[in-house]
Formats: C-alpha cells, structure tokens, sequence
C-alpha cells in the first residue's frame, strides 16, 4: 500500500502583533491531523520575541516551535501539552527556492495569522520579496484558499484598498476581531475564537469556541434555583 501524500496548510507568520493567534490556528491544525508547513518571517521573529519571550531560530526551530504551542494567550508557560511534530514542516522566510514557493508542490492553501498592514501590501501588490508572499503569491494563482487574518485599527484608507483587492483576488480577509457572545471568560478565549473562525474558513473542524445557536444569553451560566 502506498503512503498518502502529504498535502499541508502552509501558515504564514507576519510581524503584526498577534502570536497567539497564530499558535492557537497551528494547534487547531494539528489536532484536527493536518499538516502544517510553517514560514515564520524575520519581523514576525521580533513581535514573537516580544509578546512571548521566545527567540523563534531556524536551526532549532523544533524545540522553539514547542516552546510556543505549549504557551497560554496571556504568556504562562506549560499552560498546553506540547503537540506532535511531526507533521510540521518548517521554511525558512528568505528561501524562496523552497517547496511551497511553486504552484507544483501540492498544499490546502494558506493562512496567514496574523498578517499585518505590510504583509497585506506586500500580497496585494505582487511584490512577492520573502517566502511568505511569494507562497501567498502561488497561493493565489492556483485558486487555492488563502486566508488573511489582518490584525492592525485604525485601518488606513490604503490598507483597505488593499484588501479590497485581496478579497477581489479570492483571498478571505479575516480581521482578528473576537466576538463575546461565545462567554469569554479568559483572553485565551478570545484568541480562540479568532483561531476558530480562521480554521472555519479554511473548513477544518475544531472546537475552539461555543458557536452562536439561536438563544439569547445561552452563553452565560445559569444561577444555581433561577426562576424565570
């Protein structure tokens, strides 16, 4: 019997703030038994240095992805079990020779979590001048899903323009917007919804937030002998 190919979700890190979004989309991946081919670019490096303490290295990119999963939203460490590997792929953001830069290598799409303002220019204009564009680029071209997970407010008159043209392009332009009515009760909560309607877009199933069922107030907890 032949092996099943391996056919991934590339996901894109950008430099906007935002590194719990994107930790919260690769568990979701992974739990659900996708693979991940992941492009952490250079100023991504920086923001994730910064909200988590982590100094994301290619050599070691293994033990620092760990690190970053197993971290809650609000930075504590060990807050998650580290997840299995082994189906993610890592690229490094300056190879532009690498499997996901050509429309032969076969993947799902892309999601790009989160993506800044540069990164949204960048993928809109063509400019293609790291791994990350050049993949989004590709993933464009071959009608495959692309899903950009903006996170920047206010939002410019050409960043909007910009993701006009993505959204003309076929990409889904996600804000990284949480919503309360899934009962949030801890930021963890709020990165997860995010995460979870990124996954949603991209039609992975999860159960990272409570969805909305037609009743008002069924996201809060009932008092213990309430009337009506």
């Amino acid at each position: 019997m032949t092996e099943r190919k391996r056919t991934p979700w590339v996901v894109g890190v950008s430099g906007a703030s935002g590194t719990p979004y994107a930790a919260a989309v690769i568990r979701g991946l992974l739990a659900a038994g996708e693979s991940v081919d992941l492009v952490v670019s250079r100023a991504s490096r920086l923001t994730l240095l910064d909200e988590t303490g982590i100094a994301f290295r290619d050599a070691h990119w293994r033990d620092d992805l760990g690190e970053w999963l197993e971290r809650g939203a609000d930075g504590k460490p060990a807050t998650f079990a580290r997840p299995d590997l082994d189906g993610v792929r890592h690229w490094a953001a300056g190879d532009l020779a690498a499997g996901p830069s050509s429309g032969s290598y076969p993947v799902k799409g892309m999601l790009i979590v989160p993506a800044s303002t540069a990164c949204v220019a960048g993928v809109a204009l063509g400019l293609s001048k790291d791994l990350l564009q050049r993949v989004a680029s590709v993933t464009l071209k071959e009608r495959r899903r692309l899903v950009v997970a903006v996170r920047e407010t206010p939002l410019s008159g050409q960043t909007l323009k910009h993701l006009v043209s993505l959204d003309e392009a076929g990409a889904v332009v996600l804000p990284a917007s949480p919503a309360f009515y899934a009962g949030a009760t801890h930021i963890q909560d709020l990165v997860d919804f995010v995460a979870g309607r990124v996954l949603d877009a991209a039609g992975v199933p999860h159960g990272l937030y409570r969805r909305w069922e037609g009743e008002l107030g069924g996201s809060r907890p009932r008092e213990a002998g309430g009337g009506a």
